[in-house]
């Protein structure tokens, strides 16, 4: 049989053409058009599923994170966001569920300073502007008034949206009318509805301000007729200011202040010893509240004084009426008796004077000295302060860079007791106490107060384009990989029988190409390899050979077996 014939009995069709010429198979193309059409479909459909995949994963990776710019905003200030979005050239998102514009997550701010330079958003809410824009021509007296209220409400809304946690707000103003027939007009009032960012509260401070700036803003109005209301329906102020929540409330606040303000004269006092981190300081205050009136009245009797003085005086003279009253007092005198003593003149007086009566009065009031005094005993008394300090052992260096922990002597720490005292003030007659130890602190604090790893912002964006990358790879891997391995096998498998004819042609004299041979060669100086190092590579594809073309194996070895015996 000639060479030509045994060659197109051997090669595959569609190749017989390239072979004759000389050129050498494609083993992939060959052992793909061995393949069932189904696998080959199935084979098709696993490479493109893994392209699909590793393209959807590196747009995963690379898919830009947007944040919210504005939320909650009206249809018509958030088309005229997008508007100017849209101008700038700037990528946006609308959320469906929530009407939240979103942007990249690394472009929120500079967005923000860009929209407000172009007045965006706009504030909400009409103040005195509102009378600029309508002519009070022809208007009535109650219009301008109701106007007025309207734009002085709006006016008190954008102060108070002014203010951090602050959402918006409106206020409503009852102001009622003036009069000169009514001798006891009522108050203004008024009700301001707030509306709070996600999460924040106001703290007591912020709602007292926002009550007087209200009341500041309108003549006549006192702090107790303004209502502060959140958008939960929760009282922010009481009107009563003496009610005890309240008062607790207050308290509470100043008991805070006094013991902050002593832990912190005790750290400024001990830090620049013990430095911030090696001290841990808490202090309870005792104070109180008690409120004492107390009204006094107090006489000196030895500083009489005399306030008024009355004196009246009386004389009489004429006959003087004597005797007993009645008959005997009635009857004529007796007559005359001379004298016992003799040369004695019978009276000094002129008989013809009449007899002389006086009667003298006096009426005199006297006052005390008198001293009326009213206290009222002052709130937040201190009556007794426990302060506890717990200071860190000492931090010895060694010569090799470590250090040593050393805990104080009881002289330092009477030292540092001392100190305590003094800056707190400290007075034994009330109880005070103060206690300063020492303890090691742990080390774990220091390394607390860095930030985690996983909160920085680099480190999502490296996690996601390592897993990217993982996927990537195991997709190239586990499936493309595999995959192209085992057509490369099928397609030394379907090369052996052409070399198989060359072969036979050999055995019969003939003389075949060597570009057809040349890959039976090859497998068999393989698996004739001497080195050491490759035992493990020839056994490997032994096993394959077996496994994939046995007929092509044992032809090796008949020829083995024909060329040593």
């Amino acid at each position: 049989m000639e060479l030509s014939q045994i060659e197109s009995k051997n090669l595959v069709p569609g190749r017989q053409a390239a072979v004759l010429q000389g050129e050498k198979p494609s083993a992939l193309l060959h052992a793909w058009l061995q393949m069932p059409r189904g696998r080959q479909i199935g084979l098709i459909a696993a490479i493109l599923f893994s392209a699909a995949i590793a393209i959807a994963v590196v747009v995963w990776a690379n898919k830009t994170e947007y944040a919210s710019l504005f939320s909650g905003m009206e249809d018509r200030e958030a088309g005229e966001i997008v508007e100017a979005l849209q101008k700038l050239n700037i990528a946006y998102q609308v959320q469906p569920s929530t009407g939240a514009i979103l942007v990249p997550n690394n472009q929120v701010y500079a967005v923000r300073l860009k929209l407000a330079g172009m007045g965006l958003p706009k504030e909400s809410g009409t103040g005195f502007e509102l009378l600029e824009q309508q002519s009070s021509f022809g208007a009535s007296q109650m219009m301008e008034g109701a106007r007025y209220q309207r734009a002085l409400e709006g006016e008190i809304a954008r102060s108070i949206m002014t203010i951090r946690n602050v959402k918006s707000a409106r206020v409503h103003l009852a102001l009622p009318k003036e009069s000169v027939f009514i001798r006891q007009p009522k108050r203004p009032s008024a009700s301001v509805m707030v509306e709070l960012h996600s999460g924040r509260g106001l703290e007591p401070g912020q709602v007292e301000a926002i009550v007087h700036l209200v009341a500041s803003s309108v003549p006549q109005m006192e702090p107790g007729q303004v209502t502060v209301v959140d958008q939960r329906g929760h009282l922010l102020n009481a009107k009563d200011s003496g009610n005890d929540l309240y008062l607790n409330a207050k308290q509470f606040d100043y008991k805070k202040q006094v013991e902050e303000h002593l832990i912190e004269r005790i750290e400024n006092i001990l830090s620049p010893v013990l430095g911030m981190d090696g001290l841990r300081t808490q202090v309870t205050a005792d104070i109180d509240f008690t409120v004492t009136e107390r009204t006094q009245e107090v006489y000196n009797p030895d500083l009489p004084a005399l306030r008024s003085e009355q004196t009246s005086e009386e004389q009489n003279q004429g006959a003087v009426v004597q005797g007993v009253p009645g008959a005997l007092s009635n009857q004529p005198p007796p007559a005359g008796v001379a004298p016992e003593t003799a040369g004695t003149p019978a009276t000094e007086q002129n008989a013809s004077d009449p007899p002389l009566s006086t009667s003298k009065s006096a009426t005199r009031n006297y006052e005390l000295d008198k001293t009326i005094s009213h206290s009222r005993l002052g709130t937040g008394v201190v009556r007794r302060i426990t302060a506890a300090v717990v200071v860190d052992y000492q931090h010895i260096p060694q010569g090799d860079g470590g250090a040593t922990l050393q805990p104080y002597s009881e002289e330092d720490l009477n030292r540092f007791t001392d100190l305590v005292k003094e800056a707190v003030g400290y007075d034994a007659a009330r109880g005070d106490r103060v206690t300063v130890t020492n303890a090691a602190f742990r080390s774990e604090i220091e390394s607390l107060s860095a930030a985690p790893v996983w909160e920085k912002d680099w480190f999502w964006s490296l996690v996601k384009q390592a897993a990217a990358g993982i996927i990537v790879l195991a997709l190239i891997f586990g499936v493309l990989r595999p995959a192209v391995k085992g057509l490369v096998g099928r397609g030394e498998a379907g090369s052996a029988e052409p070399n198989e004819a060359g072969e036979a042609s050999a055995k019969a004299g003939a003389t075949v190409e060597p570009q057809v041979i040349s890959k039976q060669n090859d497998d068999e100086e393989m698996l004739m390899l001497e080195a050491p190092e490759s035992h493990e590579k020839r056994v490997a594809f032994a096993q394959r050979a077996v496994d994939q073309d046995p007929k092509r194996v044992a032809q090796v070895i008949k020829n083995w077996m024909s060329t040593h015996g």
